[in-house]
């Protein structure tokens, strides 16, 4: 099984992007996480995306707030699937780097999930990964029928108790 790279511009960015770290673990995948900066430290960047495939590294997730260049740098340089993660900002809530994931050029394509969004990208790295990998593809079949477990015991609990004790219970 392939590793993931989870890459933040910032520590700031960890709350967020160990959301991602954890849903890996969930499904047993190897990642590697990084602070990195492509505006701070372009060379050590740089070095980064060019060497990320030889370190086993086959999906890179990217959180990035603001202009949010990181998913789409590690895009114009790592061969394989980047998936970007908007993070939120307190300016305009994060939609300035959705916009700056999400409008990439013709070419240098980058998979973007919502604002704030790094489960989901793990789950998306998953499923990529999973492509070669029955066992993960399994695994990634027993967590859709664990959520939908979850909301079959949620409504039957709403049925039992009705929405006002379902709500207290909140």
């Amino acid at each position: 099984m392939g590793k993931v790279g989870i890459l933040m511009g910032s520590d700031s960015d960890l709350s967020i992007m160990s959301k991602a770290a954890k849903m890996l673990e969930n499904f047993g995948i190897e990642y590697e996480m990084k602070v990195i900066s492509a505006h701070r430290e372009p060379d050590i960047f740089v070095e980064y995306a060019k060497t990320a495939e030889s370190r086993g590294i086959e999906v890179i997730i990217a959180g990035a707030g603001g202009a949010a260049h990181l998913p789409g740098m590690c895009a114009a340089i790592f061969p394989l699937p980047v998936i970007g993660v908007p993070i939120h900002t307190k300016s305009v809530g994060g939609v300035d780097s959705l916009y700056s994931i999400v409008q990439m050029p013709s070419g240098i394509p980058v998979a973007t999930v919502a604002i704030d969004g790094a489960a989901n990208a793990a789950i998306l790295a998953a499923k990529m990964l999973s492509i070669g990998d029955a066992q993960l593809r399994q695994k990634l079949a027993d967590y859709k029928e664990d959520l939908k477990e979850q909301v079959v015991a949620k409504d039957t609990k709403l049925g039992k108790v009705g929405y006002e004790a379902y709500l207290k219970q909140m």
